[in-house]
């Protein structure tokens, strides 16, 4: 994973979008010193001397830029369901079409409902016949109970006709279980989705057997929103922890790399080369959802999530992304583009540009590298001049 951009004297820089400015500044008012100092002579050896050279330079820029960590992270479905049976069947309908996105409560497949249906009108005929039986035990249970007392029947009529109308009243309550799960079982054989999100391949056609809890017969994965998995090293840990009590939610970036994406349509669309660069997307934004309890030991990192709403569904489970934490701004910052920045044994430098048109070396303290530009601590004013080719 590659977190920062190295400098030229090894250290490392936190990396965030970059922002350029550009202006061309010809010989004709800025020679880079080119005078040579000399005595008399003919005139001989200084062609060209007063020549300048064409430079590209650029202006000291004063403003607010993020403070940022990078990762490269890969997209996950917030939720994915293995879509099963279950009831045992033939499937006997699809009702949808592989890749595309279906609602929850969906009717997605139906087993043959000819069994289930036969079973419900049978439990149904036996809660009648049995609801019935009971009608009468509870009829002869109130007449016992009134002739017991007048000694005209024995206890033991009277106990075994209050017994046989408490059994039929067990009888009955499991009846209403049997219908109720018949009902169920039906119900069962009409397998809906139970979330939005975005079905795979039909894994199994119409007119095979399938088993209850076991043939897997699709998969779909919720894509609105996503989880982005990323790791970052450890060292970095106490600084997201401060900026997230500081903050609250972190912001979280994510792009497809131009690269990846160009080189797809290519295969895809069947294009050729071309010298023009890839441009990126504007990136996604989503927030810091989750930090891991444990640092990997083996690598050093620890991993977090990041969830996004996607509506767009431009962020695809297993694609992998640059991923930018947003954790805090740095205000009235001094910008400057990255090539400008030289480096030699006295340490860091850029040429400014002086007001008679002459370049000096100057000594600067640089700070965080912005993409294509880096910040710099000490060394310039806003607004001035620096050679950057």
């Amino acid at each position: 994973m590659s977190l920062f951009s190295n400098n030229a004297e090894g250290g490392r820089d936190l990396v965030t979008p970059p922002r350029r400015l550009f202006i061309f500044l010809f010989a004709a008012s800025l020679v880079l010193a080119v005078s040579c100092s000399g005595e008399g002579g003919d005139g001989k050896g200084r062609e060209g001397e007063d020549a300048g050279v064409p430079v590209r330079v650029a202006r000291v820029e004063q403003k607010d830029v993020p403070v940022q960590l990078t990762a490269i992270g890969n997209v996950e479905a917030y939720s994915i369901v293995e879509v099963k049976p279950q009831v045992d069947g033939e499937l006997s309908k699809v009702y949808f079409k592989e890749g595309e996105n279906v609602k929850k409560g969906e009717l997605l497949f139906l087993i043959d409902t000819r069994p289930y249906e036969t079973a419900l009108r049978q439990s149904e005929a036996n809660m009648a016949r049995d609801s019935a039986l009971l009608k009468k035990a509870e009829q002869d249970a109130l007449r016992y109970k009134d002739l017991i007392s007048k000694g005209v029947v024995s206890a033991q009529q009277y106990d075994q006709v209050q017994a046989d109308y408490e059994s039929l009243v067990a009888t009955v309550r499991a009846d209403k279980a049997a219908v109720e799960r018949a009902r169920l079982e039906l119900e069962y054989c009409s397998i809906k989705s139970p979330i939005d999100g975005r079905i795979g391949e039909i894994l199994v056609h119409e007119g095979n057997t399938v088993e209850s809890r076991s043939t897997l017969l699709a998969v779909i994965n919720q894509t609105k929103p996503v989880n982005v998995n990323f790791s970052v090293p450890e060292q970095f840990l106490a600084l997201i922890r401060s900026y997230m009590a500081e903050a609250g939610d972190l912001k979280v970036y994510a792009s497809v790399p131009a690269g990846s994406r160009t080189e797809g349509r290519k295969e895809s669309e069947g294009m050729k080369d071309s010298a023009e660069p890839a441009v990126e997307d504007e990136p996604a934004v989503g927030t810091l959802s989750f930090v891991d309890n444990k640092v990997n030991e083996s690598t050093g990192t620890i991993m977090m999530k990041a969830v996004f709403q996607n509506e767009s569904e431009k962020l695809w489970p297993g694609k992998f992304i640059n991923v930018t934490i947003n954790l805090t701004t740095q205000k009235d910052a001094l910008v400057i583009p990255a090539r400008a920045l030289q480096s030699g044994q006295s340490g860091d430098y850029v040429f400014v540009v002086k007001p008679d048109s002459t370049v000096e070396s100057r000594p600067v303290a640089p700070g965080a590298r912005i993409g294509s530009e880096v910040v710099i601590t000490k060394g310039l004013e806003p607004g001035e001049l620096i050679v950057t080719e």
